[in-house]
């Protein structure tokens, strides 16, 4: 499979002189399959450029969210084939026990918030929440697990014969408790990020940033290169960059996970847009 970021930016969209090397658009990853099967991870601000190269593409489209905060869905009336009434696009996330997801989704596509309402859209929408169990899109079989964080959400698990990449880009696990110290049982997300050979994971904070942060919902730097490493994924590429730290300040968050990470293995490495790797049975290759 071959993962793409359209956007890696947590909280708001930061678009800029400081930020044009890693980007300012929100969450957002294309990761396409060997059988040319397309899902889409979120929908940022990412998913705006993303959509208008898939226009002429009549297949069906998988997206799914890991939850419903702005970031994550805010670029959803902008993705060009939500205005094709001849595409399908299958809509997935997080269950809740209020409203569906179609019903909290309308919450931002209708006036006052969006000028059109929801189910004016012209494509043919159809909503699934996540099911307990994995499932099957295309050639994946596809795992959705909750973790720590505000309101519901979770974090992907997609498998493609002998591969793995999980997708948690917004994420607290230390919330907990000490990532060194906890039982396994007793770590968000662990479960569906074990042995993945590409984690995508929020990185949002250096340490001393995340003692005046703590139930934010994000993670600090250590936090992720903790949660990498209790997990023995093969490669972590650091998500959710804060709006406030510039290319420099990024630059310096890389070098403080590769202090942490030591020596063995791949070290981590800052996403950035443009950022295209491709995870094949006993390889992760960046384009």
């Amino acid at each position: 499979m071959k993962t793409t970021i359209w956007g890696c930016r947590g909280s708001l969209a930061a678009p800029g002189p400081d930020t044009v090397r890693y980007g300012g658009n929100t969450s957002c990853v294309q990761v396409l399959l060997n059988d040319g099967t397309l899902l889409v991870l979120d929908a940022g601000t990412g998913i705006r450029p993303l959509g208008q190269g898939l226009m002429r593409d009549p297949e069906p489209i998988n997206l799914l969210l890991t939850h419903l905060h702005l970031d994550h869905i805010e670029g959803l009336g902008f993705f060009m084939p939500m205005w094709d009434a001849e595409r399908e696009v299958h809509i997935w996330g997080p269950a809740s026990p209020v409203d569906s997801l179609e019903e909290r989704l309308a919450r931002y596509l209708s006036p006052p918030l969006f000028p059109i309402h929801l189910h004016d859209i012209p494509a043919r929408l159809i909503f699934h929440d996540v099911p307990e169990e994995p499932w099957e899109i295309g050639g994946a079989r596809i795992e959705a697990g909750p973790v720590s964080h505000p309101g519901p959400t979770v974090g992907y698990r997609i498998e493609e014969g002998a591969t793995s990449f999980t997708f948690i880009p917004d994420h607290e696990p230390e919330l907990a408790g000490d990532l060194a110290e906890l039982s396994p049982d007793w770590i968000s997300g662990l479960g569906i990020a074990a042995g993945s050979d590409l984690l995508f994971h929020d990185s949002a904070y250096f340490e001393a940033e995340y003692e005046k942060r703590v139930g934010w919902g994000h993670s600090s730097v250590r936090a992720a290169v903790l949660f990498a490493r209790r997990a023995e994924v093969r490669r972590l590429v650091l998500f959710h960059h804060d709006p406030l730290h510039s290319d420099s300040v990024l630059v310096e968050l890389e070098a403080r996970a590769q202090e942490l990470w030591g020596e063995d293995g791949d070290p981590p490495g800052l996403g950035h847009e443009g950022l295209t790797i491709e995870v094949a049975e006993g390889a992760v290759v960046s384009d």
